[in-house]
């Protein structure tokens, strides 16, 4: 459990530096990408975190 923990905090941290590199982004194209990998890296680690919370619901 605990490296899935770690795991959605490392993508959590990723989220949060791809949206700071989109908020510094001059070109449209880019802040567009960033947006995205930002979203998308919140819906993983979103989905490792409901995994644990169901990993746990399990074992207790």
């Amino acid at each position: 459990m605990k490296d899935m923990q770690a795991q959605s905090e490392k993508l959590r941290v990723d989220a949060a530096e791809c949206a700071l590199i989109r908020d510094l982004a001059t070109d449209r194209k880019k802040r567009e990408l960033f947006t995205r990998l930002a979203d998308h890296l919140s819906v993983l680690a979103a989905e490792v975190e409901r995994a644990v919370v169901e990993g746990l619901k399990s074992k207790g």
